[in-house]
């Protein structure tokens, strides 16, 4: 007896509704399917941060709730698509502990920034002044009228 056969006509195991005809082959209904995918990519996620950083998937939600449900820095990312990642103190953490080390839930660009800027408080300020007073207003004389 084939797959097919096996589960034909055969309800979802989880509400018992009848599935439809691109669903015999399979033991739940396509909607019980996604919930089930998504509890244990949720599952797998928890465990991953907790291994990684000790915090529980828990702790996890409560941060990123705390931060309005966004990246700490952008404020724009939600982490639907990609869920946003946990930023970490790398000195703190040699110290301290990877606990300890946790700062906050970032988009991959902005944790991409602070890699970029090496966690370094004046390389941003300089980018800060950089995009406040760019070195062109000044060099060619923008900030004049036109003559």
């Amino acid at each position: 007896m084939s797959g097919s056969e096996r589960h034909r006509g055969k309800p979802c195991v989880d509400c018992g509704k009848a599935k439809g005809p691109n669903q015999q082959t399979d033991i739940r209904c396509y909607r019980c399917g996604l919930a089930k995918r998504r509890e244990r990519r949720d599952k797998a996620h928890a465990q991953r941060v907790e291994k990684t950083y000790g915090i529980t998937g828990d702790e996890y939600g409560i941060l990123l709730a705390f931060q309005g449900g966004c990246c700490a820095i952008c404020r724009r990312a939600k982490g639907l698509s990609k869920r946003l990642a946990v930023d970490h103190d790398h000195a703190l953490e040699a110290e301290q502990g990877s606990r300890a080390s946790v700062r906050g839930l970032l988009c991959s660009p902005c944790n991409d920034i602070l890699a970029h800027a090496r966690d370094d408080p004046e390389f941003l300020r300089r980018a800060i002044d950089y995009l406040i007073n760019p070195p062109s207003r000044e060099v060619l004389n923008l900030d004049q009228p036109p003559q």
